[in-house]
């Protein structure tokens, strides 16, 4: 995954940029560096669509409600279905854990899948580090997109006292112990550039 860096939203461009947002839900973008991989034109979309929202990403962003919140041992799912092939590889899913997300001491776990058939788990910790928790790992659980073009993948994280499973479409794909991981805290949504995705099912259970 493309190192990002923080872009504030302010100021009457991002209002419009996220004017149609859904109540109480927040966005942090993440704009690329790379030049070898620059970003869409156009602003982020992110609306309420039917049951679930609809995000169209030319650039990165997290989403989230800080309503938002899970502790102790629960399971986190949400389904998305990934509305046409990117470019080339990118991620979505699951964030979960978090705190700080607007500051620069941001801090979340991503669970997250591609149109390649692989998952990844990442942990952010502040604006300009993430680390790998479990890498890149093709898996055939993951959905790929069919002849549409669309593909969806239900994602599960269920953290219990001693352990995380995660699990795509009901398959468990990694299992670990839960020492050292903070998986405590506001739970959403995570978009990489380049995708168009509809999410639904987003909830916590205990």
């Amino acid at each position: 995954m493309k190192r990002y860096v923080r872009v504030a939203v302010l100021g009457a461009v991002a209002i419009a940029l996220f004017a149609q947002a859904p109540k109480g839900w927040k966005m942090r973008v993440d704009r690329s560096t790379s030049a070898s991989d620059p970003d869409g034109s156009g602003g982020i979309s992110f609306v309420t669509s039917g049951a679930g929202f609809h995000a169209t990403n030319p650039q990165a962003a997290v989403y989230w409600n800080p309503a938002n919140t899970a502790a102790g041992a629960y399971t986190l799912k949400g389904t998305f279905t990934l509305m046409k092939p990117s470019g080339h590889t990118n991620y979505y899913g699951l964030i979960f854990g978090g705190s700080d997300l607007e500051g620069p001491q941001q801090k979340y776990l991503y669970f997250v899948v591609a149109q390649n058939g692989t998952w990844l788990i990442k942990r952010r910790d502040g604006d300009a580090s993430t680390d790998t928790v479990a890498p890149k790992t093709p898996s055939d659980a993951v959905k790929k997109p069919d002849g549409s073009g669309k593909s969806t993948n239900a994602l599960e994280v269920r953290v219990g006292a001693d352990k995380i499973d995660f699990a795509v479409n009901g398959q468990v794909v990694h299992s670990m112990p839960k020492n050292g991981l903070k998986t405590d805290g506001i739970y959403g949504i995570r978009i990489n550039h380049l995708l168009e995705v509809q999410v639904d099912g987003l909830s916590v259970s205990k």
